[in-house]
C-alpha cells in the first residue's frame, strides 16, 4: 500500500477530513519527538500513513458494534490505541505503556489532539495493573500470543474482542497457543501488507475451563 492509497483508504472508510487533519498534527508531534526518542523505526517515517496509520485504523472495522472500552497494550508511539481514539469518538481508550518518555509523549499527544477526555495513559507494567473488563483488547508488537494471553486474560470477558496485528507470524503464533487456549480465533489479512495478518478472537479461555 502506497501513501496515497493509505489516505484514500481512510477517506473510503468514512474518516472525516477534520480527523485526517488531526492525524497530520499527530504525525508532526511524532516526527518532532523522534529527535528525542526512538518511537518507530526511522526507515518507516516516509511510509507512516500505510505502515502505522492505516495499519492501526484497519482494526476499527473488526471491533464489535457498540464496543466502547478499549485496552491497548504496549502503546509505545500510540499505535493503534491513540489512532482509535482520534478516529472513533465513541471509544474510551486505555493506553498501557511502561516507558517513562513514551508515557509523557502519549499524555502530551492526548492533550494536544483534544482526546484526553477519552484517553487514559496507564504508566505501569501490565502485571501491576488492577484487573478490569474491556470490550476490546489490542496489542501491536507487544508479546507473542502464548505469552500475551496469560498476561492479559484478566482484562477480558468471554465477549471481549481481541485484535492483535501479528505480521507474518500470525498463523505460527496461533498454532503455538492452541494447546493452552480455546476460543473463536481467525486470521484476517492485513490491508497494508499482503504478507501480514491480524489475529481476531473472542470467547478466549484457558483450555479446559468452562
Amino acid at each position: 500500500m502506497t501513501e496515497d492509497e493509505a489516505r484514500s483508504w481512510l477517506l473510503v472508510s468514512h474518516v472525516p477530513r477534520e480527523t485526517l487533519t488531526r492525524i497530520e498534527a499527530f504525525i508532526a508531534l511524532l516526527t518532532e519527538e523522534m529527535l528525542r526518542q526512538n518511537l518507530i523505526a526511522e526507515s518507516t517515517l516516509p511510509h507512516i500513513w500505510a505502515r502505522h496509520i492505516v495499519d492501526s485504523a484497519q482494526l476499527l472495522p473488526l471491533a464489535p458494534s457498540g464496543a466502547e472500552a478499549w485496552l491497548d497494550l504496549g502503546s509505545g508511539a500510540g499505535f493503534p490505541g491513540l489512532l482509535v481514539a482520534m478516529i472513533d469518538p465513541a471509544k474510551r481508550v486505555t493506553l498501557v505503556e511502561s516507558r517513562r518518555k513514551r508515557i509523557d509523549f502519549l499524555q502530551r499527544c492526548a492533550e494536544s489532539l483534544g482526546v484526553s477526555d477519552r484517553v487514559s495513559v496507564v504508566g505501569s507494567r501490565l502485571e501491576t495493573i488492577d484487573s478490569d473488563a474491556f470490550d476490546v483488547i489490542s496489542a501491536r508488537a507487544f508479546a507473542p500470543l502464548d505469552r500475551l494471553l496469560p498476561l492479559a486474560h484478566r482484562f477480558s470477558t468471554p465477549k471481549t474482542c481481541w485484535l492483535l496485528p501479528k505480521g507474518k507470524s500470525a498463523a505460527s503464533e496461533l498454532e503455538a497457543a492452541r494447546g493452552s487456549w480455546q476460543g473463536r480465533f481467525q486470521v484476517v489479512p492485513s490491508v497494508t501488507d499482503p504478507d501480514a495478518a491480524i489475529i481476531v478472537a473472542d470467547g478466549v479461555q484457558p483450555r479446559g475451563r468452562r
